[in-house]
């Protein structure tokens, strides 16, 4: 038998699992605008990021003067400059050296 109580009981529980789904569904909903403006904010970080690093490159590529290549073939056309390379030994120096080394063998 049905008895007053146990309808209450249950109509009690009934109005508390009806409240308890509608504040649920308030929150996946509060939860949802939440989601969707992270979103928003990922995005238009993600475009200030990629703004950013381009900017960046322009900036270092405008900074770095571009490095002109080597030509070989130009390379051994030049002049050395005077004084660069040791003089070659003149005779009077050459004498001298092999009196030295005499001198040291004696």
């Amino acid at each position: 038998m049905v008895s007053l109580t146990s309808i209450t009981s249950l109509q009690n529980a009934v109005v508390y699992a009806e409240r308890k789904v509608q504040q649920d569904r308030d929150q996946v909903a509060l939860d949802e605008n939440q989601l969707d403006d992270s979103r928003a904010v990922l995005a238009r970080d993600t475009q200030e990021l990629n703004r950013t690093q381009l900017e960046r490159s322009r900036a270092q590529a405008a900074a770095t003067p571009p490095l002109n290549t080597p030509r070989l073939d130009r390379a051994i056309e030049q002049r050395i400059p005077d004084g660069t390379l040791p003089k070659p030994p003149t005779l009077n120096t050459l004498g001298q050296t092999i009196g030295q080394l005499i001198n040291v063998e004696a």
